[in-house]
């Protein structure tokens, strides 16, 4: 699904605006090409310290998923984003190193949200997860979870990963460790 795309985080723990916290949960299923991306390729870069180490530009291409809004039977709003996904190119914008990430069976997410804003999304199929140093666990980090991810978002935009089953491929020491 998505993707961080203008982000400055200092160390010390900031309020995310409306916009970072939508960018945020843009990054946070970079496969699907979800929330609003309407564009069929689009492309960003996170600043060092907030994706990775290093400033981290993220290309995605592919189409829009099924999106679907409801109500449970408590009342909550719960989105639904379904498809074959996007391929993701991670770059490493210091040395150029690049990984180009296309799904082998595509994603589904469903999110959760509750009356407090905050929310519980489960994840599975591909999906990359990029964490801020506020985030539980503390980030920067960005993570190809391919098969089952489950994280909530609290009021003020603080990620927390609950759990994960499946492979996982750290994209910050992949790209680190690549000679252009």
């Amino acid at each position: 699904m998505i993707n961080r795309l203008d982000f400055q985080m200092p160390t010390a723990k900031r309020k995310l605006s409306a916009k970072h916290i939508g960018e945020k949960a843009l990054s946070v299923l970079a496969f699907t090409c979800t929330l609003g991306i309407t564009n069929p390729a689009s492309a960003f870069v996170l600043p060092a310290g907030d994706g990775c180490a290093f400033p981290l530009q993220i290309d995605q291409e592919g189409s829009q998923p099924v999106d679907r809004t409801f109500h449970d039977k408590n009342g909550n709003v719960v989105h639904l984003f379904a498809g074959k996904g996007t391929s993701n190119t991670f770059t490493n914008v210091n040395t150029g190193a690049s990984l180009t990430i296309k799904p082998n069976g595509g994603s589904v997410s469903r999110t959760t949200t509750y009356p407090d804003t905050s929310s519980m999304t489960v994840a599975t199929g591909f999906n990359a997860l990029v964490l801020f140093p506020t985030d539980i666990p503390a980030g920067p980090s960005t993570t190809l979870y391919i098969g089952r991810l489950v994280y909530t978002v609290d009021k003020s935009g603080v990620f927390t990963v609950i759990g994960s089953s499946g492979k996982q491929t750290d994209i910050c020491a992949t790209l680190a460790s690549m000679i252009p």
